[in-house]
């Protein structure tokens, strides 16, 4: 079933093991498991090195991942962006985490993720 025609909760049904897993192989710098539902674009765009580059620079300031509240979701003819309120380990400030999901078949894929942890300079 096309994701975009589908309520929020069925998405959160598809989108959170994804994101669950995803954001457990970001928190162990494992590419493997971070990209494992990802689209082959995006696996090219998150190369090894980029994932661990990545991840040690946000692991350093911010610590880990930890708990996310679904925010909502912003449906597009192509491909859905779930969205949620992300914290982390290291600060109380919340930061804002977005999946996109596009269909593959009978799968769901990651084309793009990302979480927002831009902070003006002090």
């Amino acid at each position: 079933m096309d994701l975009a025609n589908q309520s929020d909760e069925e998405i959160l049904d598809v989108a959170t093991p994804i994101m669950d897993n995803l954001m457990e192989g970001s928190s162990e710098i494992d590419w493997e498991k971070h990209t494992r539902d990802h689209t082959e674009r995006a696996k090219k765009i998150i190369t090894k090195d980029e994932l661990v580059r990545q991840c040690k620079e946000y692991q350093s300031r911010f610590g880990n991942f930890t708990n996310r509240e679904f925010i909502g979701v912003t449906r597009h003819q192509d491909y859905v962006n779930v969205i949620w309120n992300q914290k982390v380990s290291n600060s109380a400030n919340e930061y804002t985490a977005t999946l996109c999901l596009v269909q593959s078949g009978e799968r769901y894929l990651v084309d793009r993720c990302w979480v927002d942890l831009w902070e003006p300079e002090t």
